[in-house]
C-alpha cells in the first residue's frame, strides 16, 4: 500500500491573500464616467497605475443618452492621481484593433508592462427586434462584442509573453435573461460571457485569469435617461408616457427589486472588479461575478 508525503502534493502553496494592487498597472475602457470611472477610482485606491480609455465622442446615432466627454475623463484622471497613482488617458474606439493595440503599447512603455484589462466600454439601445434596424443592431454588437475582443486581442500577447495577466469583461445582468425591447443589447452581453469562458479555456495554463463581472441596473448616463426609465416601466408591466420621470420609473421598479433598490451606484460595482484583479482571486477564472443587489436570485441559469 502506497502512503501519500508531502512530496505527492501538487499544486502552488503559497497563500494567496493579498487584496493590493500596489506594483500593477491596468487599462480600464468605457473609463470617462460611471462604471469605468468607478472602477479606475478603485483600482488606483488598490495601488495599481490606471491607462483610462474613452471614445469621448457619439458613439452611435441612436442612444437616448448624451456621449461621454473629454472633461469627464480628465475627471477620472483627477481621481487617479489623487490616489497617488499614475494616470494615462487615451482618447480612442475600442472598435479600431489598431487604435486598441497602439494603447496596449503606450501602456507597456509607461507604465514598464500591463497586469490587467478591463474591458468596460459598451452602449445600449432599445427597440424591438422586428423594428431594429441593420445599422442599429450593428453598432450595438460591433462595440460591444467586437471591441471587448479588439480590447482582450490587444492585451494577450503582452501578457502571454510574461505569463501573468487579469482581464475582467463588464458583461450585463441582462445577458442572463431577457430584456424587452433589447434583444441586440442582450444578445452582446451573452456573447461576452462565451468570450470570457472561452478565452479563459485557452490561457488558463499561462497565468491569466478571464472573468466577467456582471452589473445590473447602475446609476449612470445609461440608466438615468427617459428611454431607460421608460423600458423600466413597461417590464415592470406598467403603461409608459412618452417622457416618464425618474420618480415614475423607481415607483414602477422598486417594488420587484430584491434589495428595495430601483438602480445601484457605480461604486458598488467596482470592488468586484477591484478583487478579480487581485492575487487573491488567483484561482477564479472563468467566472461570472453578479453585483446586481440580488437581482441574480430571480435566476434560473
Amino acid at each position: 500500500m502506497n502512503v501519500a508525503t508531502s512530496s505527492d502534493d501538487i499544486g502552488d502553496k503559497t497563500p494567496h491573500v493579498n487584496f493590493s494592487l500596489e506594483g500593477k498597472s491596468a487599462l480600464v475602457t468605457g473609463a470617462a464616467r460611471g462604471i469605468g470611472q468607478a472602477i479606475c477610482a478603485a483600482l488606483a485606491a488598490a495601488g495599481a497605475d490606471v491607462m483610462g480609455l474613452d471614445i469621448c465622442a457619439v458613439a452611435a446615432p441612436n442612444l437616448t443618452y448624451p456621449s461621454a466627454t473629454e472633461g469627464q475623463l480628465e475627471q477620472t484622471g483627477k481621481l487617479v492621481e489623487g490616489a497617488k497613482r499614475h494616470w494615462i488617458p487615451v482618447k480612442a474606439d475600442i472598435r479600431d484593433a489598431k487604435a486598441m493595440r497602439a494603447a496596449v503599447e503606450r501602456a507597456v512603455k509607461e507604465f514598464g508592462k500591463l497586469d490587467i484589462i478591463v474591458a468596460n466600454a459598451g452602449i445600449q439601445a432599445y427597440g424591438p427586434l422586428a423594428n431594429t434596424s441593420e445599422e442599429d443592431w450593428n453598432n450595438v454588437i460591433d462595440i460591444n462584442v467586437k471591441g471587448t475582443a479588439n480590447t482582450v486581442r490587444a492585451a494577450l500577447p503582452h501578457m502571454l509573453s510574461r505569463k501573468y495577466g487579469r482581464i475582467v469583461i463588464i458583461s450585463s445582468g441582462q445577458g442572463r435573461h431577457g430584456f424587452k425591447n433589447g434583444s441586440a443589447y442582450s444578445t452582446s452581453k451573452w456573447g461576452l460571457i462565451g468570450l470570457m469562458k472561452s478565452v479563459a479555456w485557452e490561457v488558463g495554463k499561462d497565468g491569466i485569469t478571464v472573468n466577467c463581472v456582471e452589473p445590473g441596473l447602475v446609476d449612470t448616463p445609461l440608466t438615468r435617461n427617459t428611454g431607460r426609465w421608460r423600458e423600466l416601466i413597461h417590464t415592470a408591466g406598467k403603461e409608459a408616457p412618452e417622457n416618464p420621470t425618474e420618480q415614475e420609473a423607481i415607483a414602477a421598479s422598486a417594488p420587484s427589486s430584491v434589495m428595495g433598490i430601483p438602480w445601484m451606484q457605480p461604486d458598488e460595482v467596482a470592488p468586484a472588479v477591484v478583487f478579480l484583479c487581485t492575487d487573491a482571486a488567483n484561482r477564479v477564472s472563468g467566472a461570472c461575478l453578479d453585483a446586481v443587489a440580488g437581482e441574480s436570485a430571480k435566476w434560473t441559469g
